[in-house]
């Protein structure tokens, strides 16, 4: 290592290891570390001589041998938590894909132009209005809101309405999922012409649908091969390319059921992000409630 990296020999006779990476955890610990830090930016650095001038409350080595165990066995039931999470939601991922293949098994491909054309709607800026943005996340992880735009700072910049179910395009990211099916809070939101917007034919195919065939293996290919360059931003998705993407045309009803599908896989996905925040939040709590001797 090089010297970034402060190593300390622990002191065995008066506190336990174990008992030490758990205290240098908390709050404490951490407070403790930057009031002997000095520098700016991204270059404070720990001083040595200040840390080991700094004292930490250390109880009995049986008391730290305790809390230490009680610690390890909470972690481990919250870690069990996540994992069993994990593990749920791998399951859903394997129950879409398994349903997606049984209704594409038969279908007909066609070109997205004909399933779900390219609609452009041209925003005509004035000075005095503000319009907000929408940005796509790579690798299918939906949408996001941008700062709000001033007409007075949209210059020269083209920008497209952009609705609720509408199958949006990162023309950069593309390649790397930045793939999404509008929502209904972004409505009012606005895109440079970076952002294709590609609107579904009614009774014939859906947004959510022709989203979850084109982030599958088989489908990114698709993309990635209409999108020719090199990395990054060289990498750009074509309109006539993506028009010419073929993609499985099934029968309507059923793509509404594997919707449905989707709908409550994302439902669990959602409860399972939400409990994960909870779980996340556990640590420090307990840790708190440990070093005060409350546990």
């Amino acid at each position: 290592m090089s010297n970034d990296f402060p190593c300390f020999e622990i002191n065995r006779e008066i506190v336990l290891p174990n008992y030490l990476e758990w205290y240098a955890r908390t709050y404490d610990f951490v407070d403790l570390c930057r009031r002997v830090s000095e520098g700016s930016t991204n270059r404070v650095r720990l001083k040595e001589t200040k840390f080991l001038d700094m004292t930490i409350p250390l109880p009995p080595l049986d008391d730290q041998r305790r809390v230490a165990a009680k610690l390890e066995s909470l972690i481990a039931k919250i870690d069990k938590a996540k994992l069993l999470q994990s593990e749920i939601q791998a399951d859903a991922q394997i129950m879409l894909y398994s349903a997606f293949q049984q209704i594409i098994e038969c279908a007909e491909y066609y070109p997205i132009a004909e399933v779900a054309p390219i609609v452009r709607r041209k925003v005509e800026v004035e000075m005095d209005c503000e319009y907000p943005e929408l940005g796509v996340r790579s690798f299918g992880k939906g949408t996001f809101h941008k700062p709000v735009l001033n007409g007075i700072d949209v210059g020269t910049k083209k920008l497209y309405s952009i609705e609720p179910g509408d199958l949006v395009f990162s023309n950069v990211f593309s390649w790397e999922g930045a793939i999404a099916v509008v929502q209904p809070e972004d409505e009012g939101r606005v895109g440079s012409h970076r952002f294709i917007t590609c609107v579904p034919k009614a009774g014939i195919a859906t947004a959510e649908f022709l989203w979850f065939y084109l982030l599958t293996g088989e489908g990114i290919e698709k993309v990635r091969e209409a999108s020719p360059g090199g990395a990054g931003r060289n990498r750009t998705l074509g309109l006539k390319k993506l028009e010419k993407i073929e993609v499985p045309v099934p029968n309507y009803n059923k793509q509404l059921w594997f919707d449905n599908l989707q709908s409550k896989s994302a439902t669990i996905k959602q409860a399972h992000s939400e409990n994960q925040t909870e779980l996340d939040a556990l640590l420090p709590a307990i840790l708190d409630k440990a070093f005060k001797g409350e546990l």
